[in-house]
């Protein structure tokens, strides 16, 4: 018989029974939904009273091309926001600079000021809508002029809600948008963390990613374990800033990729909360119930779209989607069919955001929560994948943490090794990709792709030059000074950032001062 195995190489047998599961326990290992060790969902009735939040992905061009956006995927019936930025903003940069030339707006939306804050959120009900923002090296930078925007507006900063990405380990790991050395990025973290613990209480302070450490070519067992292994970084790195564990700990949220292999996608999401639910009890002994959550952003995997046979794309983003409802995520942003290709159109947002709507009227698998639990299959992989993923991070834990095997290169080695054995089964057809290299057919029609106007960019460019000739230099001057100092020292660096940004600095000079005083970081 031939060998099965799901991706992250973990054997498949011909046939589960419940000789597979010897010595399992439900009582501990499963217990109920809403109630430790959350194997089967941290609520009660999970999706069958409300669904998840259907988020999609938006941010393109200029910030008032986006709130257009926002609006049509609100009245699409989207139920939170989610904002993505151009690679200028996530690195620091103003559209005016030398290395923004060719990239403002081109895969999120171009943030340099105040002023643009104020148009992405124009008409926008911040009290009531949600608002995640795809950010990590300028987070505490977006975060703020949000804050200032509500403000503006009458809406005090404990009213808004949302989420900020924040996780700056996975950068050094799998992406590469960090702009400081890890340590003083460290900072900025814990800072946040202290800053909204007091200001912004309802706001997530930090989305845990493996999104884009899988995206990179991990393994699900290895995004579940890097992932968790920063988690624990940055949980111990707020510890010893001297914060309380329960203070901070229930505002920390954790963000998935959702893979084609069904059941253990499903189990990867099981697996992931009854370990933080030990992470969280044993290891930091939090006694507050919420912080013993893990909730959790699911996003389909980019990665496994293909350029051929775009339409292909909307099964296996159901596929994805319908794996992330089964393991109980508490949002979902499932991709454009086109997005192989380009930005998403209007019209494979609105397919998007229909699978989530689909599968959540008319499915019927958000009746009853965890569905799938005792099955002799879905149990065995979440107990195996949960092993693996324990080994990984015990070999995290011996080299000192995350910090330092980030520092010695071992998970982008071991994620290394994953992408080239993936992409070598398919180039020698022992994986089947259908379109790629099975069933490939000659394509003559071509897909409509979203096209950004260069225009945009000169445009953007304008209107900062016009910005930055209105305001007080002085005033910020001093400002940007004041942020120095506090980089030098030891005090929270968002309050004198605060106070830059309302004088109308702009993105890319706070984000100036900080490298004037961290430096840069430069992979050895």
């Amino acid at each position: 018989m031939t060998d099965k195995r799901t991706d992250s190489g973990i054997e498949v047998q011909p046939l589960y029974d419940q000789g597979s599961l010897a010595g399992f326990d439900p009582t501990s290992q499963l217990g109920a939904p809403g109630a430790a060790p959350y194997t089967r969902g941290i609520y009660p009735t999970m999706h069958r009273d409300r669904l998840w939040t259907m988020r999609q992905y938006a941010g393109f061009g200029t910030a008032a091309d986006t709130n257009a956006r926002f609006k049509f995927l609100l009245e699409a019936g989207q139920t939170g926001l989610s904002c993505a930025f151009d690679l200028p903003t996530q690195m620091g940069y103003d559209s005016d600079h030398p290395r923004a030339a060719g990239e403002v707006g081109k895969v999120g939306v171009a943030i340099d000021s105040i002023e643009d804050m104020r148009t992405l959120l124009a008409d926008l009900p911040l009290d009531k809508v949600t608002t995640s923002m795809t950010i990590n090296s300028t987070a505490a930078i977006l975060l703020l002029l949000y804050e200032l925007v509500a403000e503006e507006r009458g809406v005090p900063a404990g009213a808004i809600s949302g989420t900020i990405q924040n996780d700056l380990l996975k950068e050094y790991i799998a992406r590469g948008t960090y702009v400081y050395p890890p340590r003083p990025s460290m900072r900025i973290i814990t800072d946040i963390f202290a800053y909204c613990t007091k200001h912004v209480p309802k706001w997530n302070t930090i989305s845990i990613s493996g999104y884009h450490i899988r995206e990179a070519g991990s393994t699900a067992v290895q995004e579940l374990a890097f992932t968790l292994a920063n988690a624990i970084a940055y949980v111990q790195a707020a510890v010893d800033a001297g914060l309380d564990v329960d203070d901070f700990a229930p505002r920390l949220s954790f963000f998935w990729n959702g893979h084609n292999n069904f059941f253990e996608e499903v189990a990867k999401f099981r697996a992931s909360r009854r370990m933080w639910h030990r992470i969280m009890t044993q290891r930091f002994g939090a006694k507050n119930p919420a912080s013993h959550l893990m909730r959790f952003h699911t996003q389909t995997g980019g990665a496994t779209l293909t350029a051929q046979q775009p339409l292909n794309n909307v099964v296996r983003v159901a596929v994805q989607s319908m794996a992330a409802v089964m393991g109980g995520t508490q949002s979902l942003h499932t991709n454009g069919y086109d997005e192989a290709l380009g930005l998403p159109t209007e019209e494979a947002a609105r397919i998007a955001l229909r699978t989530q709507q689909i599968i959540g009227y008319e499915s019927g698998v958000t009746d009853t929560p965890d569905p799938l639990a005792g099955s002799y299959y879905v149990e065995s992989l979440t107990n195996e994948v949960e092993r693996l993923a324990w080994e990984y991070i015990e070999r995290i834990d011996a080299m000192g943490g995350a910090v330092q095997a980030i520092e010695a290169g071992f998970q982008m080695d071991e994620i290394g090794e994953a992408a080239y054995a993936y992409t070598k089964s398919i180039d020698d057809d022992e994986r089947v990709l259908v379109g790629v290299n099975k069933f490939a057919v000659d394509e003559r029609t071509e897909t409509p792709v979203l096209k950004i106007d260069p225009e945009r960019e000169r445009s953007q460019v304008q209107r900062l030059t016009k910005f930055k000739a209105a305001r007080d230099a002085s005033q910020v001057a001093a400002a940007l000074d004041d942020v120095r100092t506090a980089a030098r020292g030891s005090d929270n660096l968002l309050y004198p950032m605060k106070v830059a940004l309302k004088a109308n600095a702009t993105l890319g000079e706070v984000s100036d001062a900080l490298r004037d005083v961290f430096g840069v970081y430069r992979p050895g």
